[in-house]
């Protein structure tokens, strides 16, 4: 089989999926998750295959005709996120936590053992507890204690503060 006559085999409605998919897979790639746009992407070139597939030999063509542009068009995206115009827009997260940058230190965090405090609402084993006007995310050992119930804060596992009712 020849090149010009894998192209002329090509089909209005095949040639439509193949190009639709591509869109939508590339629009996917912009946005979360795989959501409407990357499903019906997918089913659209999946429909792209076997329109034009007249033989094995097509059908393996074509999706190397659709695998090629989407890994390209994934490596030119992926770069520009991490380098190029895309990081610099809003939609790329450049903050992050570390522990000089907020309260989460381990040390600051073992402080709190022994603290006793007020459960705020029930703890069925996890809710918030109000240690002299700091409210935190706590965690019993697996038992139920009930709003209003003093706690004391037994030990921290990371950010992981497990309480006991006193």
């Amino acid at each position: 089989m020849t090149v010009s006559q894998y192209l002329l085999g090509w089909n209005f409605p095949a040639l439509l999926c193949l190009i639709i998919g591509l869109l939508l897979m590339v629009y996917e790639m912009f946005t979360p998750g795989m959501g409407i746009p990357g499903a019906l992407g997918g089913i659209l070139l999946l429909a792209a295959v076997v329109l034009r597939a007249d033989s094995f030999a097509t059908a393996l063509i074509t999706l190397l005709l659709i695998l090629i542009p989407l890994i390209v068009a994934a490596a030119i995206i992926f770069r520009s996120f991490s380098t190029g115009a895309l990081s610099r827009s809003p939609i790329v997260l450049k903050d992050s936590i570390n522990v000089g940058s907020s309260s989460l230190g381990d040390a600051d965090m073992q402080k709190l053992i022994g603290r006793e405090g007020t459960c705020m609402c029930t703890l069925r084993p996890s809710g918030n507890a109000d240690f002299d006007g700091q409210k935190l995310d706590v965690v019993s050992s697996g038992e139920f204690i009930p709003k209003g119930a003093r706690v004391r804060i037994e030990r921290v596992e990371g950010l992981r503060i497990l309480v006991k009712r006193i």
